[in-house]
């Protein structure tokens, strides 16, 4: 039997009044979700372990079968593996948003929905005036940013400590941005306290330079949101994961496809080749076709599939009530139909898994550490009494609560039935 996990980011919400005290999971346009839910098994999932935060780098890997108390190092080491930079022992690799700030506040994590071109202009601009060497006899370069996908980037700092307290952007809309500067884990206050100093200075010279940019000055002319301040955060060194493949035996190959290079550097270390989809942006308006004709090609050739969406999360941080349930309702007809139609039609029985990685309820536009609904089906499953696929129907499902590696090891390592 051949594997696909298909996972919507940041999918699962909270009951809205708006919506008539429903979630939008129970509210959504989701017909296929629910005859998947109605024809196979459900329940729910703990994806964040204790002590970590609802993060999708933590969520993400712990879906996939790992122990985070093993692997975890960050989000940072991860994006770098999905970017290609090839971390050295001595490096520190955080992930480093470029965000908007206003009257002295974070408005969004995004920094006004930035492009990958125009950030790459950004990025070399802060290469040239914020990148500086370990020492000049060297000529080593003590700071690097590196270009990723439209906001998300790395920051590369030579023998940086990795025991700095970084804020996540997306986690503090609205909020003041000088009481969420980096400081020091409690124990290593001496010897984080350069990476902290440095970390500090970075941000707030970032904050003068962007908005003296041209890209920036031309948006500032037109009223538009500037992309005005680095935020570096999630840092760690290069982590040490097995394979899937040398995990799970029942898995030969498999295929990582998602637009964000969080969840492609996972897929890189866990063993999975990554395929890119044109088109593919992180926001509602990817390119949910080409993700699943891209899946439906890999199913031809691999044992094991990952399909990552990005957009609801955004939508969630966004506090876009209309844009999420817009982007469940793609995710299901014009990504998750054509997969499930197309399996119908294969010779050989493919096992279908839906979930989110956490929620991000639009309300509150902040990921949550709370189980999250999810479903397996292929064909010949027992079905359990659920008819629907949302938070509080898969409360009664047949799998109950599972708790992070647990998921994988029903769902690709034999205990579906």
């Amino acid at each position: 039997m051949k594997h696909i996990i298909i996972l919507g980011d940041g999918m699962a919400d909270h009951a809205v009044e708006r919506l008539g005290g429903k979630t939008l999971l129970q509210y959504a346009d989701k017909p296929m979700m629910d005859r998947l839910a109605r024809l196979g098994r459900t329940g729910r999932l703990v994806t964040v372990p204790e002590g970590f935060p609802p993060g999708s780098e933590v969520a993400n890997t712990a879906i996939l079968g790992y122990d985070l108390n093993k692997v975890y190092e960050g989000r940072g080491p991860l994006e770098a593996a999905s970017i290609g930079y090839d971390m050295a022992d001595d490096d520190l690799a955080l992930r480093c948003n470029i965000i908007t700030l206003e009257q002295g506040r974070i408005v969004t994590h995004n920094g006004g929905n930035l492009q990958t071109e125009d950030a790459r202009v950004l990025i070399d601009f802060l290469n040239e005036n914020l990148a500086r060497p370990v020492n000049e006899e060297a000529g080593k370069e003590k700071v690097r940013f590196i270009c990723g996908i439209q906001y998300r980037h790395l920051l590369i700092i030579k023998g940086g400590s990795k025991h700095v307290v970084c804020n996540p952007p997306h986690d503090h809309p609205g909020e003041e941005w000088k009481p969420l500067l980096v400081t020091a884990e409690p124990g290593y206050e001496a010897e984080a306290a350069e990476t902290v100093e440095l970390l500090n200075r970075l941000i707030v010279k970032s904050q003068e330079l962007l908005p003296q940019h041209p890209y920036n000055k031309a948006k500032a002319e037109r009223g538009e949101r500037q992309a005005n301040s680095i935020w570096p955060w999630s840092g760690g060194y290069r982590p040490s994961m097995q394979t899937l493949m040398e995990q799970y035996p029942q898995i030969k190959s498999g295929a990582v496809i998602s637009a964000v290079d969080l969840i492609q550097g996972i897929g890189r270390y866990a063993g999975l080749r990554v395929i890119k989809v044109p088109g593919a942006t992180g926001l509602a308006d990817t390119n949910y076709e080409g993700k699943a004709q891209a899946a439906i090609d890999a199913l031809k050739t691999d044992d094991f599939v990952f399909v990552h969406v990005e957009a609801t999360d955004e939508a969630g941080h966004d506090g876009d009530l209309d844009l999420k349930l817009k982007a469940i309702n793609y995710l299901d007809q014009r990504l998750i139909r054509p997969i499930v139609e197309a399996i119908e039609l294969m010779d050989e029985k493919v096992a279908v898994a839906v979930l989110p990685d956490h929620p991000t309820p639009v309300e509150l536009r902040i990921h949550v550490s709370e189980p999250v609904p999810f479903l397996i089906w292929y064909e010949g499953i027992e079905p359990d009494e659920v008819k629907t696929y949302d938070e509080v129907a898969c409360v009664s499902g047949s799998y109950g609560l599972l708790r992070l590696q647990q998921f994988m090891q029903v769902f690709v390592g034999g205990e579906a039935k």
